[in-house]
């Protein structure tokens, strides 16, 4: 496969670990509004639509409620927590600076919040932009959170999507991009159907290395 013309990222869980902050925030939220608390394995399972598609679903006409507080416990905590994943920075660098091409996320991650983390690990730089839930019409795996983070570029298969969950590929096949799942174990047979990654990497070291070698 030729390298991209353009790459996006999916945000929390591809480039950071954010699992633990999501999970405390939840299960907040979960336990304010009377509803029983998640594991982190349901959390892990269950978290993919952003909080304006799964929060109406969740806790009805409450929801907004439920929103406000999820977002104040999310607040008090990401910071602290914020932890880049090993050999993210080295892909965004080697994308951003040595091959040039430009780089975005789409992340169903509060718009605000998202480049927020950015600035702190002083990667803002790395991207042409950072399109959280929100900042479009609709959010992921919409279309046009895909073409808000590209801008002027036009999607097709040489932009490639790389994130670790269904969502991030369904919305690169949305968008007509190139789906690329990044996660530590591999695609079970049939765990995907309609939306195969088109690569698989267990990690951003992997992608790097083929990357590299392209």
């Amino acid at each position: 496969m030729q390298l991209p013309r353009a790459v996006l990222f999916d945000w929390d869980n591809t480039l950071v670990e954010s699992w633990g902050v999501i999970h405390e925030a939840m299960n907040l939220t979960l336990d304010a509004m009377g509803h029983p608390t998640w594991t982190r394995e349901e959390t892990e399972q269950r978290v993919r639509a952003s909080l304006r598609d799964s929060f109406p679903h969740l806790f009805g006409d409450r929801w907004k409620e439920a929103e406000k507080i999820f977002y104040q416990s999310f607040e008090a905590i990401h910071l602290a927590h914020l932890r880049p994943l090993a050999g993210a920075e080295e892909l965004l660098a080697y994308l951003s600076g040595t091959l040039g091409l430009p780089v975005g996320v789409v992340s169903n991650k509060r718009g605000a919040f998202l480049r927020k983390e950015a600035e702190h690990l002083g990667w803002s730089g790395y991207f042409r932009r950072l399109a959280g839930a929100g900042d479009a019409a609709r959010d992921k795996p919409a279309i046009e959170h895909v073409q808000l983070a590209l801008g002027e570029i036009a999607a097709g298969p040489e932009v490639w999507f790389a994130g670790d969950a269904d969502i991030d590929l369904k919305c690169a096949r949305n968008a007509g991009c190139t789906p690329i799942l990044l996660r530590p174990h591999a695609p079970a047979e049939a765990e995907f159907p309609g939306h195969e990654p088109s690569l698989y990497f267990p990690d951003c070291a992997g992608f790097l290395a083929y990357l590299r070698q392209a």
